[in-house]
């Protein structure tokens, strides 16, 4: 069937889902100069040249070609499996997959030449304008208000044209670090069709430009037997693992992160001499596993991740009820940390691997407090007296356990918990009240949310800061929160 752009704007297009649909658009490839992409965005929209990339999720879909297509100029035809998109990182609500290409059609004529597309400032517009579009998420409100969204794109361009963003300096000596983050998409898709074959996002850049050091890089080792769940707010794990399965997924994963950090020519941190070394001379990542699936029960492929694939921060459990132990999302199966969690636990501390109790229940953090020698980070969360039930959130009796061992609780920046930036500030404000402002840090699950948060980009580190000295936070406490606390854990932990 033909599908309108109409049918886009308007939420109608939801009903098709995984429907085979034509649609006829223009094609807006994130490197105008390749000679054959197979992903690309499709605009309602003619585009004025190369660079300009739309931000409204209702006047463009992401498309991934069945077979490499030359960039065009003119409208293109295109024939595909339409998707709509409940968890995008980067806020686009409906995909094409398996797309193929059909003749120009007559009502729209090429408007200019690939030559001419090229030449008419597209490679400096897509420098200009791609971390912006492709990297960052989309605007929610665009579609809501095309004007604001033509002032906020005219601001964005000449801000680019004429100086560069302030990067927000942290006083001499201390790092700021992200206790956890997929930013990058270092993640393996959910759609088989797609999977480790997912294009990935500016990294490096974003990092420099809002004074972000070192991120824990996470990779995820579930994703092939999770989903979103029927009220979309949360993932939820919809069939069994096959023998071997998250191994392998786990294996796919560490490539693609090694890939996404040498592509972004970034250092890996192993060890506290690294992170010294390396961490303020440029963007920097720790290797981080969210979830032990990959382990699949087997305590020797601890050694084996931190050998082969430097990895350095485990957290145990994530979506699903795996080998190690339970999490908040979910019914509890083993009464806590297992045995085979404990002695996880144990093999991290003698390698030297931070280990992550975040996703884990309140028995599970406690039996893990009980049996680590050192210190615990609970990587994204925040704080809530009565959190409903199988909420994602901590109460502050959970948040004084991890302080109990010396550890670091990461507060997140989702938008269910706060509804800016100002109110997460005052929200690591509460956290630091329960536990002290040692105990708090950054974690901003950096495009692993369903719905958009209030911390987007590391380009918002100088506004998180800003807020947090405005609820009161001096200089010192500031810089602890956004590095030092968990930098005084990865050292102990790791040595």
């Amino acid at each position: 069937m033909t599908l309108d752009w109409s049918t886009i704007r308007d939420g109608n297009a939801d009903t098709l889902h995984d429907t085979t649909v034509d649609i006829t658009g223009w094609m807006i490839p994130l490197d105008p100069q390749a000679e054959s992409v197979d992903y690309f965005l499709l605009s309602a929209d003619e585009p004025c040249c190369g660079g300009c990339v739309p931000r409204n999720p209702a006047a463009s879909i992401e498309v991934y070609a069945a077979l490499p297509l030359a960039p065009q100029a003119g409208a293109l035809r295109l024939r595909g499996r339409l998707l709509r998109l409940v968890d995008d990182p980067a806020g686009w609500r409906y995909r094409l997959v398996e797309a193929t290409a059909f003749e120009r059609p007559p009502s729209l004529p090429r408007t200019f030449s690939r030559r001419a597309f090229l030449s008419s400032g597209a490679a400096l517009g897509l420098a200009a304008c791609a971390p912006g579009r492709f990297a960052s998420y989309t605007d929610p409100h665009a579609q809501d208000d095309p004007a604001a969204l033509a002032e906020s794109d005219s601001a964005a361009a000449s801000q680019t044209a004429s100086s560069p963003a302030v990067s927000w300096q942290a006083p001499s000596g201390t790092l700021t670090i992200d206790m956890h983050s997929h930013a990058g998409r270092v993640t393996v898709s959910r759609d088989p069709a797609i999977g480790a074959r997912r294009p990935f996002l500016p990294l490096a850049a974003p990092m420099r430009n809002g004074g972000m050091n070192v991120i824990c890089l996470a990779i995820v080792t579930d994703t092939t037997v999770t989903r979103v769940a029927e009220n979309r707010k949360r993932f939820e794990a919809w069939r069994d693992p096959q023998p071997g399965e998250l191994y392998a997924l786990g294996q796919a994963e560490f490539q693609r992160a090694h890939q996404l950090i040498q592509r972004e020519r970034m250092q890996v941190v192993t060890n506290a001499a690294s992170l010294a070394a390396q961490g303020s001379l440029g963007p920097c990542a720790i290797i981080s596993a969210e979830g032990g699936d990959f382990l699949e029960g087997q305590v020797d492929r601890v050694d084996e991740a931190y050998a082969q694939h430097q990895l350095r921060h485990l957290q145990l459990t994530h979506y699903r009820v795996n080998e190690l132990g339970d999490i908040q999302t979910e019914p509890p199966v083993h009464g806590g940390l297992t045995d085979n969690g404990a002695q996880v636990v144990r093999r991290c501390n003698a390698l030297g691997i931070v280990v992550d109790v975040a996703h884990g229940t309140y028995e599970l953090v406690k039996r893990a407090a009980n049996t680590s020698t050192r210190p615990l980070v609970l990587s994204h969360s925040a704080l809530a007296t009565h959190p409903s039930s199988r909420s994602r959130l901590i109460t502050p009796d959970h948040a004084r356990v991890i302080a109990g061992t010396g550890g670091v609780i990461g507060v997140w920046p989702s938008s269910g918990s706060f509804k800016d930036i100002h109110a997460m500030a005052e929200g690591i404000k509460r956290m630091a009240d329960v536990v002290g402002v040692a105990h708090v840090g950054l974690g901003s699950d950096m495009l692993g949310f369903i719905s958009p948060p209030v911390f987007r980009s590391y380009e918002q580190l100088p506004d998180l800061a800003s807020a947090l000295r405005v609820a009161g936070f001096t200089d010192e406490e500031v810089s602890a929160i956004l590095g030092g606390n968990y930098r005084r854990v990865f050292e102990a932990s790791v040595g």
